[in-house]
């Protein structure tokens, strides 16, 4: 899973990447400033999770939080999970912050601890093909048919979203479902909130998250095969 670190100072980026990197597998992208991650967004990059500093001269944290959060064309950018960091800890900024819609806020110094939770909280990481195939007891082709067929479902439901809300959540629930037993714990969780909402954008982005993740494990079972 990637990781976008933005922090315009050198020393505080490499200490939030170094937690990120005790906590378990990432891969880790690092962005100078809030116009450098958003450049790195708007030419295609879609991590698991960001996370910004709040204070910086170029872009700071709200502006780009602003602008994932406005990218309508973009739904799975729009969804980006997103964790505030920032020496401020007062109410207004908090306050501030939940309203733009940040999903989680860490108030410097911070240890790993606190990293550890947002991303446990925010970006559950997915199993990896072996211990998919470990725990199905099935065989590597067998993988990439169930993931092909499942990619296939999430794309037919992704053409038509508006009609989803209409089952009570019924068809969301099956495609969560197929995405946990295939090891794809985010994808599901993000389409079983989806289903609860009832929210158009949220559906949309949330299908559009799923089938990537189908994508990125079919490349790694094909990799592996």
């Amino acid at each position: 899973m990637k990781v976008l670190a933005v922090d315009d100072d050198v020393v505080s980026r490499m200490m939030l990447m170094h937690l990120v990197d005790s906590c378990g597998r990432y891969e880790i992208v690092e962005a100078e400033d809030g116009e450098d991650a958003w450049r790195l967004l708007e030419g295609g990059l879609r991590p698991g999770i960001v996370f910004c500093d709040l204070r910086m001269a170029k872009l700071d944290g709200m502006e780009l939080l602003a602008r994932v959060r406005a990218a309508r064309h973009e739904p799975a950018l729009q969804a980006l999970p997103f964790v505030l960091v920032s020496a401020a800890s007062d109410a207004d900024t908090l306050a501030e912050a939940g309203r733009r819609g940040a999903d989680g806020y860490i108030v410097k110094p911070f240890a790993a601890g606190q990293v550890r939770a947002q991303l446990a909280r925010l970006a559950p990481q997915d199993e990896d093909p072996a211990a998919v195939l470990r725990r199905l007891g099935i065989t590597p082709e067998r993988l990439l048919a169930y993931l092909g067929g499942l990619r296939r479902q999430l794309e037919e439901a992704g053409a038509a979203p508006a009609a989803l809300p209409l089952d009570g959540g019924a068809r969301l629930q099956r495609l969560a479902e197929g995405c946990a037993t295939l090891g794809l714990v985010d994808g599901a969780a993000r389409l079983r909130a989806a289903a609860a909402s009832g929210d158009g954008e949220a559906i949309e982005a949330a299908l559009a998250h799923a089938c990537a993740a189908v994508g990125r494990l079919r490349e790694r079972a094909q990799a592996d095969a």
